[in-house]
């Protein structure tokens, strides 16, 4: 082998070598046991030394680390001598400008002869640290937000299926509980406990609604303070409630918590400083043949039974009730007959403007024309039709036939007012419901929807909400009923944004005795001018109500005192006399 070529080769091997280490900005260094160290130009370059020299001192090292990670950097270095093995290590270095770097340190022990010696190297690698700090700090944010959304998603599931006045399982959850133990094989015997509050609309009209919800709310804990451990009580809505009792021994186990929540509620609820006369009728129904169905409607037909042979009392189902079931029945029937015969017809009662006493509205009334018992009003078969679920057909043969009837009034020549038709949850929940509008061609302002109070507070689900917002898109007014007959808010109004509002009229009749009343009506008043709402007051009974409620500064008045609910064709009359007395005006 030619020596000279040999020396080339290992120069030019050494050259690359040098070359990729400098590339690398790796910094390569030995330190013996006699405590002399070597370092190449790059390690100077790394501890920004300023300095060239292969030989310095261990001090030189040691200095350089941060305070915080010297004892261990030296620890880990004492430990590899000990071994006699390889050296690990990562620290920071603080550089003569201040600056903080991260620095990797690893090197391989080898013994020649007598001399043991560490070759190692080391890079900067704050690059790496900073990323890893980032991408741990991004982690960390990433859960939280996975924590908080699952929380925010464990807490809208809570509240679609609880009340929120009570905190009891609402009648979601209550249906999805029932459905599961109706599905559950070895499940025997199954008791519903219908439980009915008395008196409850007395301590709202005469003690307030704050009154009413502390009677909730303590109704609420004394019942689920009797039920047993594998009961199950929700709050159906209003003032009712409904207990579960899966596989219970005997009727007479039934009997003593139905008695227990009955003795409980009849020492009434202290609100004020006074006691609330509270008190529970309640219905039993149970089944031990697996089948469930029909057990929440034989509940009901036995709280029925209870509240009318009197109060705080408990009715079993039994069946001989169910006659009045089949009654129900029939009546459904005929329910049912009389939608497809056209017998339900809308009666009209007019509003006025409070100052000028013009027509300037109209409400439309449900009527059944019965052809065996005349015509009936909505408290006979408005019941029914909701237990049937027949109430978005119902409201829409009621619309159709409004609309029919505005035809006809414009055919005779007659400038009918805008007509207000209630319409229910089921109705506003209607997918179709837009489409079926549209097909009407119902002219812009002509039309509003009254929605109950205790439909549009209830939490708003997304098909009612497009359903809301369609109708605003199509110049149909949104009015809400009955105002103050529930929970109100004004976080509810600011979300549904009503045109109109209508006062309850249990808080209209009494303010010409009533100091209260009428001081709760002028805030109703002031609230709803706040947010930019009108206000009707329905229950107008007499000339003295008409005149304080203009004072109050009602927009709208309805009533007996200004017109009883007539007939389309009595109606028409009625507008054409007003129109002929404004002309003459």
């Amino acid at each position: 082998m030619n020596p000279a070529r040999s020396e080339q080769e290992f120069q030019n091997i050494l050259r690359r070598l040098e070359l990729a280490l400098d590339a690398s900005q790796i910094g390569v260094w030995e330190h013996n046991a006699d405590n002399e160290v070597l370092w190449d130009l790059q390690m100077h370059r790394l501890y920004a030394t300023g300095k060239t020299q292969r030989s310095v001192t261990a001090e030189l090292w040691i200095d350089a680390i941060h305070p915080d990670d010297r004892a261990r950097a030296q620890e880990d270095f004492e430990e590899a001598v000990r071994r006699k093995g390889d050296y690990s290590s990562e620290f920071r270095i603080v550089l003569s400008d201040g600056n903080v770097r991260h620095i990797r340190s690893r090197a391989h022990y080898y013994e020649d002869g007598e001399t043991a010696t560490f070759i190692g190297a080391e890079w900067d690698v704050t690059a790496d640290v900073i990323l890893t700090r980032e991408l741990s700090a991004q982690k960390a944010i990433a859960e939280a937000r996975a924590l908080a959304l699952e929380a925010s998603t464990a807490q809208i599931e809570y509240a679609a299926e609880h009340d929120y006045l009570t905190g009891l399982p609402n009648r979601r959850f209550f249906d999805k509980r029932l459905s599961e133990l109706s599905a559950d094989c070895n499940l025997e015997r199954l008791a519903i406990l219908h439980v009915d509050l008395d008196y409850f609309k007395q301590i709202n009209d005469t003690a307030g609604h704050a009154a009413g919800d502390a009677v909730l709310k303590s109704a609420g804990l004394m019942i689920a303070s009797v039920v047993p451990e594998n009961g199950f009580v929700a709050r159906m809505g209003g003032d009712e409630f409904v207990v579960l009792i899966p596989n219970f021994s005997t009727l007479g186990e039934l009997e003593i918590v139905a008695q227990h929540i009955v003795r409980l509620l009849k020492q009434g609820v202290s609100y004020g400083g006074t006691l609330l006369q509270t008190g529970a009728s309640i219905g039993v129904a149970w089944m031990t043949d697996g089948n469930a169905q029909g057990l929440l409607a034989e509940s009901d037909i036995a709280l029925y039974r209870s509240k009318k042979m009197g109060r705080n009392r408990v009715e079993f189902f039994a069946p001989h009730l169910k006659t009045g079931l089949s009654r129900d029945r029939r009546i459904a029937e005929h329910v049912k007959f009389g939608l497809e015969r056209g017998e339900f017809v809308p009666f009209y009662q007019a509003q006025v403007d409070a100052q000028t006493r013009s027509v300037v509205g109209i409400e439309a009334l449900a009527r059944w024309k019965h052809p065996q018992r005349g015509l009936l009003t909505p408290e006979t078969f408005m019941k029914v039709v909701t237990t049937l679920g027949l109430s978005a057909d119902f409201d829409a043969a009621i619309l159709k036939a409004i609309i029919h009837d505005r035809q006809s009034w414009e055919a005779r020549g007659i400038a009918a007012p805008r007509v207000a038709v209630n319409t229910s949850a089921a109705r506003l929940s209607d997918p179709t419901l837009i489409d079926q509008l549209k097909q009407l061609k119902i002219e812009p302002h002509t039309l509003s929807f009254e929605l109950l109070e205790t439909v549009f507070l209830d939490e708003l689900e997304d098909d009612v909400l497009f359903n809301i917002t369609a109708l605003r898109q199509m110049e149909i007014d949104i009015e809400v009923d009955d105002f103050g007959s529930g929970h109100a808010s004004i976080i509810g109004l600011l979300k549904l944004k009503p045109k109109r509002l209508k006062i309850d009229q249990r808080l209209v009749v009494p303010i010409i005795k009533s100091r209260e009343q009428r001081s709760l009506v002028r805030s109703i008043v002031d609230i709803a001018k706040t947010l930019g709402i009108d206000v009707i007051a329905e229950g107008v009974e007499t000339v003295a109500h008409a005149r304080l409620l203009r004072r109050l500064g009602c927009d709208t008045l309805q009533g007996y005192a200004i017109a009883h609910p007539v007939s389309s064709l009595d109606l028409c009359a009625y507008l054409v006399a007003a129109q002929r007395d404004r002309l003459a005006g």
